[in-house]
């Protein structure tokens, strides 16, 4: 069955005010946004998921490609790429590494990193990330890396940080975290090619103050995996 927006159903009012989008102030418009985002109760009888069960596929005026529209109001829901955001966490000569515990790779070892949450800055959610995976609780030093994978929509801002003090355990997502000297590091176990760009990238700049962010790697386009 497929179940209108919350907000186009709520009353004649709104409805009339959905139709005229340009003229609606900025405080209605964000909360627009957010009822469409509400998930619906189940999938419509096309089986898209519940939250887009009244949306469907049309090129808006104006666009180049195809959107997803909410078919009572208008209503666009743009599918953007993710962000990761992680770090190459170092405590001395040591690594910090996890060794995931979920899918995909689960039993390959990482980097502390994940998807930044919204309403949250790039740091502050790389911080996050080593503190639920490896309990680790680091001092950001500067970006190192951004790395664009299109293949699978994803954009990864990688961090130089240092650990605060050497005591780490595993997070719920990690079967074990350890720290690693260079010579030490599983290289055959690593779990996404990025993870080896990020390490190898470290390597280079591990003396150096300051420098500019790595890009991919020449001739790795967008062929590797996610973090």
């Amino acid at each position: 069955m497929q179940r209108a927006c919350t907000l186009c159903s709520s009353s004649p009012a709104l409805r009339q005010r959905n139709s005229q989008a340009a003229e609606l102030p900025a405080a209605i418009a964000l909360a627009k946004r957010a009822l469409h985002s509400w998930p619906m109760s189940q999938p419509d009888q096309e089986g898209r998921p519940p939250e887009l069960a009244n949306f469907e596929e049309r090129l808006p005026a104006g666009d180049d490609r195809l959107r997803l529209v909410c078919r009572d109001c208008g209503f666009i829901n743009y599918q953007n790429p993710k962000i990761v955001v992680g770090s190459v966490v170092t405590w001395q000569e040591s690594f910090l590494l996890c060794r995931r515990a979920i899918e995909p790779r689960s039993g390959y070892w990482t980097l502390p990193a994940g998807y930044l949450e919204l309403e949250e800055a790039a740091e502050q959610g790389a911080q996050r990330e080593a503190w639920e995976e490896a309990r680790a609780r680091i001092a950001i030093d500067q970006l190192l890396a951004i790395y664009s994978i299109p293949r699978i929509s994803q954009v990864q801002l990688i961090y130089r940080a240092d650990l605060i003090t050497p005591d780490v355990s595993a997070g719920p997502e990690s079967e074990e975290v350890g720290l690693f000297t260079w010579d030490e590091i599983p290289w055959t176990e690593i779990a996404f090619p990025s993870v080896h760009w990020a390490l190898h990238h470290f390597s280079q700049v591990r003396e150096q103050k300051a420098f500019a962010p790595f890009g991919n790697p020449p001739g790795a386009g967008g062929s590797t995996s996610q973090l």
